[in-house]
């Protein structure tokens, strides 16, 4: 089994920056991990994935040149690092890990979610 516990959500303004975490228990180390999120009254949508490894990463375009993600075998640990936020990221960030070592862009790919970590963006 895996769980999966997200960090590091909250509130800021327009153009400012959090990092996320995303703290695994359990053999994740050969898989690849995403992120996606949800807003009120949307659909969950993928945001950024990394392969096992770490040197494959893949990002929504709605995200491209102001999110990083980034991991850490050694700790069992995915970062998001979100800058230049806009209140359209505002949503309930979920971290994910994925069936295969590479990266997946589809929800249905992903077999153990986190609870969720609420970041909100204010004008």
């Amino acid at each position: 089994q895996v769980q999966l516990v997200e960090s590091g959500g909250g509130l800021v303004q327009a153009g400012e920056s959090l990092r996320l975490s995303c703290a695994a228990s359990g053999r994740t180390f050969s898989n690849a991990m995403g992120w996606f999120r949800q807003a009120p009254g949307k659909e969950r949508e993928f945001v950024a994935a990394i392969s096992w490894n770490g040197i494959g990463t893949y990002y929504a375009d709605s995200v491209k040149g102001r999110f990083t993600i980034s991991r850490d075998n050694a700790k069992n640990t995915v970062y998001l690092q979100m800058n230049s936020l806009k209140p359209e990221d505002t949503a309930v960030y979920y971290c994910a890990l994925d069936r295969n070592s590479f990266i997946s862009t589809g929800w249905g790919d992903y077999t153990y979610w986190g609870q969720g970590t609420q970041v909100t963006v204010s004008s």
